[in-house]
């Protein structure tokens, strides 16, 4: 097999150091690509397996030998030609953060990186007795000694990694969040871009796994080239005219959409106490671009360049050379803590992409612990001098190196808002679901994000499906935001449609532009099968649907679909969404209509084949 495919999955134990190789399976590649897909087909068989052997899927450790971690290219990915493919995927069994799925995925050079060295997919079981390394190169894998790489930041370590290596290569890594077992720590590669959710970084701390370096010489196979050019073209025409693709993201990066979103009055601010910040361009894309960019920075075929390289040029949070922060970072550190210190954010950015911190829930857990403390809810012995006070800058970016290390009250922000505000008493001040923080959109003022966050398989997530898109910026076409009428069947399509560009794999920043059918045009090219709009939101479905089945087993159904009782029940004091709550269980009720789920409440899912269909009636509960 090859056509978008190197045809080779690698899975390495690192118990007893055994390497095997295998082929991609094609009947399940047509069912699942890639990716998140396949790999989600391959942990449910693996859970499969322990369930066999009597495993309970609860059971199962998170940060134990047992979990399994999985990182995957797709029939996209280091296609030359295919928009914005310069991506990979990477899901483990179960999330130290939350419990459910872990899943995450990045940009840079490291997908395509991988797939020139030989491989579609790598699978990591078991625990090294002392640090490693893997080296991929050529088709070959090498398992090498990490003791001296241990306990080195991630820019440190790319850098060693890369001059060991002859010629190009590209380097994924944990700092010392991943080493030292924080739950929410990511796995950066080439220094700036992160697999940044779900605690990736955490269960590869827990294998004493501390890189993946990746060179080679192979190129990806395109069935019908001919074709394949003309519906590149045409796609890349498509993202050179949209305004968000040719104009806003290059322009000011993610970060255009701060000022957007405040506007909507669907900013959070100050740990979702209110959706709008009068004083937020201090921290927007713009202000970002007239002080402290020096350039754009791209991902592997990116046509977009959406990266920012940034510098602040002197005072206290002097730096040479960052890329970033991106929107969401931007918020999670800034609006959500209060400060509206760009250079302080742009510091706090930087030593999360260092330390190897997830931005989003970081900041949010700092906004949180603020919460609590101007609440009363944390005795001044704990915080051991930190001054958690909403708007101080100083505070948070020191927060940033203590949860790394597990530092003073580092070691309670190091457990996430959900245990933080668990063991303060306040568990509601948590602004995530199933255990993940939500990122930078207030759903009282974008009732389908509301919706989406609640049915998302991995928790607080935007990417899954996001209607931000119709919502607010009108693309495909514009729906008003402050109504819950419709927004289940807009949940649906984003959610499967997400699937297979996160299967595929490339960017989601290509859907601005690019639909359904570009994307069936795109992989029938590539991989030489004929597909439909149909089939490819049937894949998306089928990938979901299976997703759905794994974290039904660790028990989050319809009970745990559901949104932060303030998001419920306190209407947004002001700016253009005043007065709004999310209107959830309607909405809910909608959207398992549509997905044909069943709400069915019982300990554990029943057993289900993997070739699911798309529309058979599922069991959510």
């Amino acid at each position: 097999m090859s056509n978008g495919y190197m045809d080779k999955v690698l899975e390495v134990n690192l118990n007893d150091r055994t390497i095997k190789h295998s082929k991609i399976e094609t009947d399940i590649a047509r069912k699942y690509l890639g990716g998140k897909g396949y790999s989600t087909y391959l942990l449910y068989e693996i859970l499969k397996g322990y369930e066999a052997e009597g495993i309970s899927p609860r059971d199962i450790d998170p940060l134990g030998e047992e979990n399994v971690m999985i990182f995957a290219t797709g029939p996209a990915t280091g296609a030359a030609g295919f928009p914005e493919a310069g991506r990979y995927h990477v899901m483990t069994l179960r999330s130290p953060q939350t419990g459910s799925i872990g899943s995450a995925n990045s940009g840079g050079k490291w997908g395509p990186y991988l797939k020139f060295a030989g491989f579609d997919i790598v699978i990591i079981k078991g625990r090294a007795e002392k640090p490693v390394y893997l080296e991929l190169k050529d088709g070959s894998v090498e398992i090498k000694d990490a003791s001296d790489l241990w306990g080195k930041t991630t820019f440190d370590t790319t850098k060693i990694l890369t001059e060991r290596m002859d010629g190009k290569s590209s380097v994924a890594c944990i700092g010392p969040a991943g080493e030292n077992l924080v739950l929410f720590a990511n796995i950066m590669n080439d220094k700036h871009r992160a697999a940044g959710r779900t605690g990736v970084g955490a269960v590869m701390g827990s294998k004493n796994l501390k890189a993946l370096v990746v060179s080679g010489n192979h190129k990806v196979e395109i069935a019908k080239p001919d074709e394949f050019r003309e519906v590149s073209k045409a796609a890349l025409e498509k993202i050179k005219s949209n305004p968000v693709t040719s104009e806003g993201l290059p322009k000011f990066g993610t970060a255009v959409l701060l000022n957007i979103i405040n506007n909507a009055g669907a900013l959070p601010f100050e740990n979702w106490q209110t959706g709008y910040n009068e004083n937020a361009d201090m921290i927007s894309g713009e202000t970002m671009a007239e002080k402290y960019l020096s350039k754009n920075s791209y991902c592997w075929g990116c046509a977009i360049g959406c990266g920012r390289v940034t510098s602040v040029k002197k005072g206290a949070y002097h730096i040479k050379y960052s890329e970033g922060p991106e929107y969401e970072s931007i918020w999670a550190l800034g609006n959500s803590t209060g400060v509206m210190d760009m250079e302080a954010v742009i510091k706090a950015n930087h030593l999360c992409d260092e330390m190897g911190l997830d931005t989003i829930t970081m900041g949010s857990t700092i906004a949180a612990a603020m919460e609590l403390n101007e609440k009363g809810f944390i005795p001044e012995e704990d915080l051991q001098g930190a001054m958690l006070e909403f708007g101080n800058a100083s505070a948070m970016v020191e927060m940033v190196w203590r949860t790394a290390y597990k530092g003073g009250f580092g070691k309670y922000l190091a457990l996430g808002s959900k245990r933080l505000t668990e063991i303060y008493g306040s568990p509601e001040l948590s602004m995530s679901v199933k255990g993940l923080e939500m990122p930078a959109y207030d759903p009282r003022g974008i009732k389908g994000m509301g919706l989406n966050y609640a049915t998302s398989n991995r928790g607080g997530c935007h990417v899954t499906g996001y209607t931000v898109s119709p919502e607010i910026l009108g693309l495909p076409e514009k729906i008003d935001p402050l109504t819950p009428d419709g927004k289940a069947q807009w949940v649906k399509v984003f959610q499967d449609f997400t699937c297979v560009v996160n299967s595929s794999v490339n960017c989601l920043f290509s859907t601005f532009a690019l639909g359904v059918d570009d994307y069936a045009s795109l992989l029938s090219a590539v991989t030489g099968w004929k597909m439909e709009a149909s089939d490819i939101l049937a894949i998306g479905e089928r990938i979901y649907n299976l997703e759905r089945m794994i974290i039904n087993k660790y028990g989050f159904g319809a009970r745990k679909d559901t949104l932060p009782p303030r998001l419920l029940k306190e209407p947004m004091p002001e700016g253009a969404a005043k007065g709004q709550v999310v209107e959830l269980d309607m909405m809910k009720k909608d959207y398992y209509s549509l997905r044909g789920w069943i709400l069915r409440f019982r300990r554990q899912s029943p057993p289900i084949k993997t070739d699911v269909l798309p529309r058979e009636r599922r069991v959510t509960g």
